[in-house]
């Protein structure tokens, strides 16, 4: 059996039970072969011997050379430097208990010292029961991240177990008392190596630990993982330097080095751009033949006339991409063709400007877009500039009634209707053409390759059009769509006014807020976002829409109309609210990232975005770019909270110091790797769950090459031996590509 197809749930396995399963769920682990597959995102190295007092030692080195850098982020904010921690790996001996009082009720402080003679106390917030598995004497292993606060040096951080009997060092270290012992070695009992060793850290959810996510990972492998088959051709596997399946999926959960995580990180990463590029090479890259446009009067076109109506001329980026596209339609090829441009670039109206092409030569024109709030603006703006030029234009979306769901659809199968847009009931098997010319698909990102290819084989080689605020750097878009024509939308019409970037702890919401006040106050609006819906979403103690709506509403904002829309709300509700704050009636929009994309208000001049930290750098330029789109000057205030990582640090200054959004792009891809830029997930940003860019362009190159190799000599990879990559490339389309 491959990995991909043992689909068994992880709630057979021991210590998860329903309440643990659903916490999987939401990390995406629904199977075994999903829980073997869940990627670390990082390693804790006990495997180096460290006392207390050197690990305390790095702390305040690396805190010292943070704050001599003077980090830009931390002078504007106040955030005070982190040190770079390093963990405590040694054998301790506990000394007494006492108990501190907190904001949090009585804590657990429990007093031990290492073999170096150390003392130090661990914090037990919330496990006050530690007090039963550290009893006064005994011998504990311990990793710890220490530091030195309120007079003392102390943990909150930390693990152990009972440490095995103590083999005396020889020396005076040896005449110091029991607590004077080496750290163990190779040799140690199996206690102590299953202890010191390099553990994975999972991403976790809910109710979830790292102690039980290990467990279960470590039973999964024990259960299933040796008795796997390889997809890859042994050939070549061995060619390109792989691991087996079953010794990459034990090098990555129980790695003996930082080297070999990464072997096997690197092999499944292969594995992933393979199965990539063999979709691409099957879905995308075919390119049929097909009759070019008609020849046109260009002067008396539809598209001639929409530009004479307009208040302004087209940006001369606007119109090189509308001479681009122009070029694919009169061949004979079908286009494929990407339209990339960050937020407020104008690609819409380039995309209107070319449906107008195929409308006048007779042909249909299907709009995508991936949530009903873009579609309806999309529609709204297309009757607003089309319905002049005798367009006929048709909303369809999976919240319209019944009835009219299906008189749109008659409509369009019988021709009557030039354009519609819609979002996935687009995709639907009910939804036929009459004569589909082109294809355009707004965000693609965010539909799979199999959506792709559904809405595009409802007509004979339509033309597909691809738009994307989040730009791709060239040379990785090549890679990754191979045939794929990419257009960029550098500039920006005139008139659209710089965001100006603030950054705050959140200990400074309160003179965000007070700012804010003051911009309502003189007849402007505001977006307030937040990562989450409701607080029970998440065990952390977050600020969400639903209670800050209440919050804010109630201090403040007291006295201002305060609206709230996020993505479980009825759809007819939704609406509903994003009119009101379109006509002004809604000072405050809070919401969540729902408003990422397709929301267009002019005297929306402020955004706010709070948890920014936990927010993806491509999300929150986007959302950066709900403002700015009238006459005020407008702000950006992202407040985080401290401790701050490196790649939140990396994500908000770069947003602190980058309005261009094919910098932030680049920077992000730098960051994050490529995530949904692909495509290939249905939707939702997954991304790549090892693949890495750039450190893995030169891999996905050689996936690349493999892949057409393969393709070439087996297009339906019908062999025997390319039979286990051919299911394991099915099952990756299903769960990521998104069948409709």
């Amino acid at each position: 059996m491959i990995l991909s197809e043992l689909q068994l749930a992880p709630g057979k396995l021991p210590g998860i039970g329903p309440a643990r399963r659903a916490d999987l769920q939401r990390l995406g682990v629904g199977s075994v072969a999903e829980l073997l597959l869940l990627a670390p995102r990082d390693y804790e190295d006990r495997s180096t011997p460290c006392s207390i007092s050197q690990a305390v030692q790095a702390a305040r080195v690396g805190g010292a050379r943070g704050a001599s850098q003077q980090d830009p982020m931390e002078t504007l904010t106040g955030a005070v430097a982190e040190g770079a921690a390093r963990r405590a790996n040694t054998r301790c001996t506990v000394l007494a208990h006492d108990y501190i009082r907190t904001s949090r009720g009585m804590v657990l402080k429990v007093l031990l010292r290492d073999t170096e003679g150390t003392v130090a106390a661990l914090l037990c917030f919330g496990r006050n029961f530690l007090a039963n598995k550290l009893p006064v004497g005994s011998d504990i292993l311990l990793s710890a991240v220490f530091r030195f606060q309120y007079g003392e040096i102390q943990s909150s951080d930390f693990e152990f177990v009972a440490a095995p009997p103590a083999e005396p060092t020889s020396g005076s270290a040896a005449s110091a008392g029991p607590t004077a012992v080496s750290m163990p070695t190779t040799t140690s009992p199996p206690q102590a190596d299953s202890f010191f060793r390099i553990e994975p850290i999972y991403p976790l959810s809910g109710g979830l630990s790292q102690t039980v996510l290990r467990a279960a990972v470590r039973s999964a492998i024990e259960q299933y993982a040796h008795n796997l088959s390889d997809e890859l051709p042994e050939e070549l596997r061995v060619r390109r330097g792989l691991p087996t399946r079953s010794a990459a999926i034990t090098m990555l959960h129980s790695p003996t080095s930082v080297a070999e995580a990464n072997e096997a990180r690197r092999r499944f990463a292969y594995d992933e751009l393979l199965l990539f590029q063999l979709a691409i090479g099957r879905e995308v890259t075919a390119r049929p033949e097909r009759p070019p446009l008609p020849p046109a009067d260009r002067a008396q076109s539809r598209a001639a006339r929409l530009i004479a109506s307009l208040p302004f001329d087209p940006t001369a980026d606007q119109e090189k991409v509308l001479q681009e596209i122009r070029a694919d339609t009169s061949g004979t090829t079908a286009m494929l063709r990407l339209v990339q441009g960050e937020v407020g670039s104008g690609k819409t109206l380039v995309a209107f400007l070319a449906a107008l092409d195929y409308i006048d030569a007779g042909r249909q024109v299907a709009f995508l877009a991936p949530t009903e709030l873009l579609a309806r603006q999309h529609a709204h703006n297309a009757s607003q500039l089309l319905l002049p030029l005798d367009v006929r234009v048709e909303l369809l979306t999976g919240s319209l009634p019944a009835g009219e769901k299906k008189r749109v659809q008659q409509a369009v199968a019988s021709g009557t209707v030039d354009l519609v847009i819609g979002t996935h009931a687009l995709l639907s098997e009910h939804v036929a053409f009459d004569c589909l010319g082109l294809v355009v698909i707004d965000e693609q990102h965010r539909f799979g390759v199999l959506q792709r290819a559904a809405l595009t084989h409802k007509a004979k080689a339509p033309d597909l059009l691809l738009m994307t605020a989040t730009p791709i750097p060239r040379t990785l878009a090549l890679t990754l769509y191979g045939e794929l024509d990419i257009s960029s939308i550098y500039s920006k019409p005139a008139g659209r006014l710089p965001v100006k970037t603030h950054l705050a702890s959140s200990k400074r919401a309160d003179e965000v807020y007070a700012r804010v006040r003051k911009l309502i106050d003189e007849g402007a609006q505001a977006y307030f976002v937040y990562p989450l819906i409701e607080a029970s979403e998440n065990g952390a103690a977050l600020r969400d829409a639903v209670g800050m709506r209440d919050y804010l509403s109630t201090g403040a904002f007291a006295g201002v109309k305060v609206g709230l829309i996020h993505s479980r709300m009825p759809e007819a509700e939704k609406i509903e609210v994003m009119r009101a704050f379109a006509a002004g009636e809604i000072s405050v929009l809070v919401a969540t990232s729902v408003v990422e994309v397709g929301v267009d208000v002019a005297e929306a001049c402020c955004i706010v975005v709070e948890h920014a930290e936990r927010f993806g750098l491509s999300a929150l330029h986007q959302l950066r770019g709900r403002v700015g789109r009238g006459t005020r000057p407008s702000f950006a205030f992202l407040i985080f909270d401290e401790p701050l990582t490196e790649d939140a640090k990396s994500r908000l200054r770069t947003l602190y110091e980058e309005q261009d959004g094919f910098a932030v792009a680049e920077r992000d891809l730098q960051i994050r790797g490529p995530g949904d830029l692909s495509g290939i997930r249905q939707s939702g940003f997954l991304g790549f769950r090892f693949a890495r860019f750039p450190e893995h362009e030169a891999l996905l190159k050689t996936a690349r090459l493999d892949a057409r190799e393969i393709l070439l000599h087996d297009e339906e990879l019908t062999q025997a031996v390319h039979q286990p990559l051919s299911r394991a490339l099915e099952l990756f389309l299903n769960q990521l590509g998104g069948a409709p």
